[in-house]
């Protein structure tokens, strides 16, 4: 479904003044409040929070099974939805941003955003989803993009242009283009018209295959969401980031970014590593093996 051209006389809807993501009056105060940036603090690996852990043993912090938890109706009378926002945002994380760049029909505009509702659903084809607030009557620029050319390219961020892609967020007007803003490099993509991020150590061609719109629960009859699925059609990876058969990407050059609650995001420079079980491995230690039967009435 084609979204509907809104009024270019209407004025965006300000999110952050609706949401009030940010909790701070005075950010560049308490940003300069902070200690610096680590420069420091390169990728490197740790062992595992409890090495010794053996299979039964639950959590590492015992005391955790006696907390209690409240439990929330999101739909309850009287609960805004942008609550359920604020909480989903802050407890589905870390979440990888998707940065979105895309070009008009007729390739006289072009458009670069982040979206922190992206994800791999598919290795085979590769696949990946974008949520869109809003509906097709309003749809954002990119979504729009999406649509009319079924096209658009995914670049991962990463440490080094975390700043330059932020403000690709800026509520512009319609037609002008967050690529100056940013101050980031436009390189041609081969299989669609959208540029690609230069900066970016990955990045994605990609095909639109369906889009799908939702109703909100809380005001029945408006449009809240729209779901992008779009497949990747062409890969672009750093030399010094990708090994030599092409298959795995190194996180210490990559360095990605991370959406976590509010304004936070997050970087990773640690990291550990757990082998998945073999069950007929496991099962060769008796004390394991009793784990896998049913408990009798008693016991």
């Amino acid at each position: 479904m084609a979204p509907t051209t809104a009024d270019p006389s209407e004025p965006k809807l300000d999110a952050e003044a609706t949401i009030k993501r940010n909790p701070h009056p005075d950010f560049k105060s308490v940003e300069a409040s902070r200690p610096p940036f680590s420069t420091i603090s390169q990728w490197h690996y740790t062992q595992t929070p409890a090495p010794n852990w053996k299979p039964g043993d639950g959590a590492n912090d015992t005391s955790a099974s006696s907390l209690t938890h409240r439990e929330i109706d999101p739909y309850t009378p009287g609960r805004p939805a942008v609550h359920n926002y604020k909480l989903l945002i802050s407890g589905i994380v870390p979440r990888p941003v998707g940065f979105v760049s895309t070009i008009s029909k007729d390739g006289e505009s072009t458009n670069l955003a982040p979206f922190s509702y992206f994800n791999l659903i598919s290795h085979d084809p590769p696949l990946f989803i974008l949520g869109f607030s809003g509906g097709y009557d309003r749809p954002k620029d990119t979504l729009s993009n999406l649509i009319a050319t079924g096209e658009c390219v995914l670049n991962i961020i990463s440490e080094a242009f975390i700043e330059a892609a932020n403000f690709t967020s800026i509520n512009a007007p319609e037609g002008v283009s967050e690529w100056a803003f940013s101050g980031l490099t436009p390189a041609k993509s081969t299989v669609v018209k959208a540029d690609r991020v230069k900066e970016a150590v990955f990045s994605i061609e990609a095909k639109l295959v369906e889009t799908r719109e939702w109703e909100s629960k809380a005001t029945p009859g408006k449009k809240t969401g729209v779901l992008g699925v779009v497949e990747g059609v062409r890969f672009w990876v750093r030399e010094d980031a990708i090994d030599v058969d092409g298959v795995l990407i190194d996180p210490a050059v990559l360095k990605p970014i991370s959406r976590l609650g509010g304004i936070t995001f997050g970087r990773t420079t640690e990291a550990f590593e757990i082998p998945r079980p073999v069950y007929e491995e496991v099962m060769k230690d008796d004390e394991t093996a009793k784990l896998s039967k049913p408990k009798t009435e008693g016991q």
